[in-house]
């Protein structure tokens, strides 16, 4: 028995969580309702720091960047919306960013990664962090829908007293 018990551990050690395996693919576009979320608590989008010309499509931010324009290499400011590349070493230096940045408000949409370093120094910025019912179904480049293989978090940073009410009806 002591045998067993401890061959099943050195298994479940060798097991890799279910999001290790992700595809490493950052192109990920938030759904519209979320954005009109977002629209509905800033007024405005003026920025989106981590873009593309098809995201911008359902964003309509007045400024966006993309991986060719490099967002991290910009000054942030005003109404941001930040939906980042969900690769690990890549998603921490754009929270930083948007921490270390002056702006009005922001909305971002991460996984809940709530274990993580760089999820704790975001929620002790926010004002608001609402976790979805479920996952929330992404726009891929191709139209399709898909799913990031965990749950999500939308964190609010600012002052508009209606931002979890706005998201938690999505």
């Amino acid at each position: 028995m002591g045998k067993q018990f401890l061959e099943s551990r050195q298994i479940r050690r060798e097991k890799k969580p279910h999001v290790a395996f992700n595809s490493g693919n950052n192109e990920w576009y938030t759904p519209k309702k979320i954005i009109d979320a977002a629209r509905e608590v800033m007024g405005e989008i003026d920025l989106d720091p981590a873009s593309s010309e098809l995201a911008n499509q359902t964003v309509r931010a007045e400024k966006f960047y993309t991986i060719n324009s490099d967002g991290l290499t910009k000054d942030w400011h005003g109404r941001i919306w930040l939906n980042p590349p969900y690769a690990r070493g890549t998603v921490e230096k754009f929270i930083d960013k948007l921490i270390d940045s002056e702006f009005e408000q922001a909305i971002v949409a991460v996984n809940n990664a709530t274990d993580t370093k760089w999820f704790s120094r975001l929620a002790k910025s926010a004002n608001v962090i609402v976790f979805p019912n479920g996952r929330v179904k992404f726009n891929k480049p191709d139209r399709s829908k898909g799913s990031p293989l965990q749950g999500q978090a939308i964190v609010y940073i600012g002052d508009a007293p209606k931002a979890a009410s706005s998201f938690t009806a999505n």
